[in-house]
């Protein structure tokens, strides 16, 4: 077995590992809001990092700008089509003036599945593509599959955290069963695509590899955005998630730096 599959084995099972460990912290700890907005929030910031300072200057160089910006926009949008699918093709912010008519839409036609099961599943799917990620990076440069693999650990740890906060919430009965079934999924998907990505991906030319990179920095930037920082925010106190958030992106920022 060579160098490069076990790091790409160690990095997905670590990855993979991270979801269930993070949903048993939530039911074994309770960790209190001001955790969950630090953790949530350093995440999301940890993510921005690899987007800003690896994983797009690494398409655009494999690939070019103009293919790393369309590999960008279909990532983002596959993931939105995603959400879309799960939430009826309806989506609405607490403040947002369509609000009450997306409510009234999916009190007659409720999002597929409970809010757990939405989360849990959605996040299952959305792992093919960072464990798609990471697999692709490695087959270019174990590097940069490393610093992206460290961002999709801590992201997946804060990920079962919520999870496991929310089963808590709204599923009291078998909460610990629930929660660690939903996470082992979340962390299968991601290994099982990590792996894929590296026997499937390795070999095609740089400017392929380069576009499918950045269409796993778009599914991921979405995902960033639209879960991880409000989720944060909604826990904050005295603006913890954006110190946290900006202390994430400087730690990549230096990881790039120094690699």
């Amino acid at each position: 077995m060579n160098n490069d599959l076990l790091i790409i084995l160690g990095i997905a099972a670590a990855a993979a590992v991270a979801s269930p460990l993070g949903g048993l912290v939530a039911i074994s700890l309770r960790p209190s809001s001001l955790v969950l907005s630090i953790a949530v929030g350093f995440a999301a910031g940890v993510l921005m990092g690899t987007f800003a300072f690896e994983m797009m200057p690494t398409s655009m160089e494999l690939a070019g700008l103009p293919l790393a910006v369309v590999g960008f926009l279909l990532g983002l949008g596959l993931v939105y089509i995603l959400d879309l699918y799960v939430n009826r093709w309806k989506m609405a912010g607490p403040e947002a003036d369509q609000k009450a008519e997306v409510d009234r839409l999916h009190r007659r036609r409720r999002p597929r599945g409970s809010n757990v099961a939405v989360l849990a599943g959605g996040t299952s799917a959305e792992e093919l593509i960072e464990g798609m990620t990471i697999g692709v990076g490695a087959t270019f440069e174990p590097k940069v599959a490393l610093i992206v693999g460290l961002a999709i650990c801590i992201d997946n740890f804060s990920e079962g955290m919520s999870i496991g906060e929310l089963t808590l919430d709204k599923e009291r009965k078998n909460a610990k069963r629930r929660t660690l079934g939903w996470t082992s999924l979340i962390g299968l998907s991601l290994f099982v695509s990590a792996v894929a990505g590296w026997f499937l991906l390795k070999g095609l030319a740089q400017p392929v590899t380069g576009f499918l990179f950045a269409t796993g920095a778009g599914g991921m930037f979405y995902l960033t955005i639209t879960d991880l920082v409000p989720e944060a925010e909604s826990h904050q106190f005295q603006q913890s998630s954006a110190i946290a958030n900006a202390a994430g992106f400087l730690l990549v920022m230096v990881l790039a730096q120094m690699s």
